[in-house]
């Protein structure tokens, strides 16, 4: 069965922090770009991307796992965030509001997993 990711909350909650990641990284330091302003990118991005990816297979079992794997890509740019701070590139304001941002998508995606899972 093929979904329509679009319609989905969290994807496109989680499309809309990309947005918001790309934006705050832009103001790294240069010497971060291969660094941690790559991997930010490449893990905010991988959430919305797993979900579409998922969705577009055919069975619900496939689509648990790539949701799956978007739960740990979440994870990881809330550790990116927390280092980002701690280096003084982002505001204790903005690492906690993309943070808590963030650990709202984990909660949408536990849930998305729970009930994919529970699909014939």
């Amino acid at each position: 069965m093929m979904r329509d990711v679009r319609k989905y909350e969290v994807y496109q909650l989680a499309d809309q922090l990309v947005l918001e990641v790309y934006s705050v990284t832009g103001k790294f330091p240069k010497a971060e770009m291969f660094g941690l302003t790559g991997q930010m990118r490449r893990a905010a991005a991988s959430i919305p991307m797993n979900l579409a990816e998922g969705a577009a297979r055919a069975g619900a079992k496939e689509f648990a796992q790539f949701v799956n794997v978007a739960v740990g890509s979440c994870e990881e740019v809330r550790y990116q965030l927390h280092l980002a701070e701690a280096l003084g590139y982002l505001t204790r304001v903005e690492q906690q509001t993309l943070d808590g941002k963030y650990e709202s998508v984990k909660k949408m995606l536990a849930k998305l997993y729970g009930a994919v899972s529970r699909e014939p």
